[in-house]
């Protein structure tokens, strides 16, 4: 098809997207929660590093001391604030986020899957526009 000017018109084609394999998406969700949980991990070292060069963890323990009381308690703060324990933590909290994202974004596949049946599917429009 061409306008009147001379030029093609873009072609559209509308396209229905009736099924999504699952373990296509097990394998895309489970490169993408790798890369946030990367990116979990490095933000918690950058914010340690930050509030320790600050002197942040030190004014924290002094505070808890003061309110609290070491002589009664015998509890340190700042050994629970340490580097390789929040770290710890830190690489904890990225493997479940790793681990759920990719169940949960399987488990989502399989249910759009299961009601396509429904709603016919999603509906995307591509064109060739430039």
């Amino acid at each position: 098809m061409t306008s009147g000017d001379g030029t093609r018109a873009p072609r559209r084609a509308r396209l229905y997207v009736t099924r999504v394999d699952p373990w296509s998406v097990t394998k895309a969700a489970f490169l993408l929660a790798l890369a946030l949980g990367i990116v979990i991990v490095v933000a918690v070292a950058a914010l340690w590093w930050v509030l320790d060069v600050t002197g942040f963890f030190v004014t924290i323990s002094r505070t808890f001391d003061e309110v609290i009381g070491t002589a009664t308690t015998g509890f340190d703060l700042l050994s629970y604030l340490e580097l390789s324990r929040v770290m710890g933590v830190a690489i904890i909290v990225a493997s479940v986020e790793i681990i759920l994202v990719s169940l949960l974004a399987t488990l989502f596949a399989i249910m759009y899957n299961l009601m396509v049946g429904l709603t016919g599917g999603i509906e995307v429009v591509l064109s060739d526009e430039p």
